[in-house]
């Protein structure tokens, strides 16, 4: 039995890339075609699922962990849900400001609608149109 050379396992751009060609095979052969397998001491191949769905996870550029904080602790992550609090406000918390990169200071103009608010971030022309509104007033 000839000995098949191991390939490097894919990563990035070239692992999507030859997923997408072997988009009609099994999920077992695109792994093993991407080079996530080992070969046992008995030549046996055993794929290698949760290192070629990591590679892939990473490759798509999703985040699934939180990122640590200052102080190196991971935080709450964001649900995408809040409640109305006993105190009537709405808090958004710091994992959407975080995610958001927003620093203390930047400002939103709020909109409401029958069923939704809409937050846009005031950006210099929008403060400049403000203060001349409130000039005016």
């Amino acid at each position: 039995m000839p000995k098949q050379k191991k390939i490097e396992p894919l990563v990035g751009e070239e692992l999507l890339k030859k997923v997408k060609e072997l988009e009609n095979e099994s999920k077992e052969d695109k792994a093993k075609k991407c080079g996530y397998y080992t070969v046992t001491k008995n030549g046996i191949e055993r794929v290698n699922m949760m290192k070629f769905l990591n590679a892939l996870i990473d490759a798509e550029g999703i985040q699934l962990d939180s990122a640590p904080n200052a102080n190196g602790r991971g935080g709450r992550s964001a649900s995408y849900r809040i409640s109305v609090q006993s105190n009537g406000n709405l808090l958004i918390g710091s994992a959407y400001t975080k995610q958001m990169n927003l620093k203390p200071g930047d400002e939103f103009l709020i909109t409401l609608g029958k069923k939704h608010i809409r937050l846009r971030q005031v950006d210099a022309d929008d403060r400049e149109g403000i203060e001349a509104e409130e000039a005016t007033a």
